[in-house]
């Protein structure tokens, strides 16, 4: 990748007026944004397929905003009535702007470029715009790009009961440097060739992370259900969800390996949270890792369920994630089923063996509470089996994975911070290059 730093300059420079533009080149001028395209309609668009009245449906906020492009992915169909087309095509050039996120304020102002051939119509989520003659289309999705990652476009969003809108009217107002027509093709054409070229080294990063978690996945499986050593006698354990295990490994129902502890919350006992991110961990520590604030109760906390240390927490979402396992003294909602072990067993095994896929799969085929709303309960628990290699084994076991999943989570914690810095230096660009920060022809 190119080193912005020693990337050529233009001759001579200019103040542009507005604070964070900066110095712009000498001969680049200043316009408002709604001098540059011919309106802003709102609308979703979509292609007729077979000469339907059915259209293909979408909105900006289902794409990946760095790609700055429609994708002809994620697409879904609305009946359009012949009537309500007029006015409302779109052609290939155009630019889609998201105007409603919802909650979320930052799919607002997202702009991707409109470059299919498709019969295309606009209506109400989104808007289209069509740049001017003088305004090469890519040069301005990037204008738009920068803007965006500036947060120039949170200034003109609204709220309306709870969503947040975009005030395109407003939007449209903001300035922006714009070189003579060349320049932008030449601009819009070296992003074109390097946000390409960072997208491709993204993409096969994010390979990367998936294999990895694959490859995690599949050796945490291995080394739970099978053991470590390779050459061990197997044998089927007569459980579907478990398959073939170590011929000295035993099979219990699980109601016999743990019990419900039911004791009321003690006075000391502080409140926690049952997490599928974190396990079982105290209110506090959960807001200072999440960022989130939990909702604390300040009475009737005896009807609350104490939880010792290494025990098990059947929550609401156990039916998605697995089992929590408790990693401190407390108390939790009463709802909620406390599981502590009725023997001496390694509780970091455990703790792996009831996250595993199959387990949980397993959970979810004991009844049709995912349907009805139920709870996920002790009986649902007690009807998967589990196994049970000796003691000592599953600490070595327990060992093993834990140092696994230490250098496997670095090396995905290593891949995240390349993939961050290459979508900052894309931003960077974009920025540097659309603002006459570096000259790129």
């Amino acid at each position: 990748m190119d080193a912005l730093a020693t990337m050529p300059k233009y001759e001579a420079y200019k103040e542009s007026g507005v604070d964070w533009l900066g110095s712009i080149p000498s001969n680049w001028q200043i316009s408002r944004l709604k001098n540059t395209v011919n309106g802003c309609v709102n609308g979703l668009w979509g292609s007729e397929p077979n000469g339907k009245n059915e259209l293909v449906v979408v909105r900006v906020a289902d794409f990946d905003d760095q790609k700055l492009k429609i994708s002809d992915a994620k697409l879904t169909y609305r009946s359009i009535k012949e009537n309500e087309r007029k006015g409302r095509l779109l052609k290939n050039g155009d630019l889609l702007i998201e105007k409603s996120g919802g909650g979320d304020k930052t799919l607002v102002g997202r702009v991707v470029l409109f470059d299919k051939s498709y019969t295309a119509l606009s209506s109400n989520f989104v808007a289209k715009m069509t740049p001017k003659d003088w305004v090469d289309n890519r040069f301005l999705k990037y204008v738009f790009s920068c803007l965006y990652s500036r947060g120039i476009n949170y200034l003109s969003i609204k709220q309306t009961t709870g969503i947040q809108n975009l005030d395109a009217s407003s939007y449209l107002n903001e300035t922006f440097c714009f070189p003579e027509k060349m320049i932008q093709e030449e601009i819009a054409n070296f992003l074109d060739n390097k946000t390409e070229q960072i997208d491709e080294a993204i993409a096969i990063k994010e390979t990367q992370i998936e294999l990895l978690k694959e490859r995690k996945q599949i050796i945490i499986q291995k080394a739970v259900t099978q053991g470590l050593n390779p050459e061990v006698r197997m044998k089927h354990s007569g459980v579907d969800w478990i398959g073939h295990i170590p011929e000295h490994w035993e099979i219990r129902r699980s109601k016999f390996l743990f019990t419900q502890r039911k004791e009321r919350a003690w006075k000391s006992d502080v409140q926690l949270s049952a997490t599928q991110a974190y396990g079982v961990i105290p209110q506090s520590e959960y807001e200072a890792l999440s960022g989130n604030t939990v909702v604390k109760i300040t009475f009737h906390l005896d009807k609350r369920k104490h939880v010792e240390k290494d025990d098990f927490v059947i929550s609401m979402r156990s039916f998605q994630g697995g089992l929590e396992r408790a990693w401190s003294s407390g108390c939790i909602r009463s709802s909620y089923v406390v599981l502590r072990p009725l023997e001496k067993i390694n509780p970091d095994f455990y703790g792996y063996l009831l996250k595993l896929p199959s387990y949980i799969k397993a959970l979810q085929r004991t009844g049709n509470f995912i349907r009805d709303g139920q709870d996920l309960n002790f009986d649902n628990f007690s009807q998967v089996d589990l196994f049970i290699p000796p003691l000592d084994e599953q600490e070595v076991i327990a060992k093993y994975v834990k140092e696994f999943m230490v250098s496997s989570d670095k090396g995905i914690e290593l891949l995240n911070k390349q993939i961050a810095k290459l979508k900052e230096y894309k931003t960077t660009l974009i920025n540097s290059a659309v603002t006459g920060k570096i000259k790129v022809a």
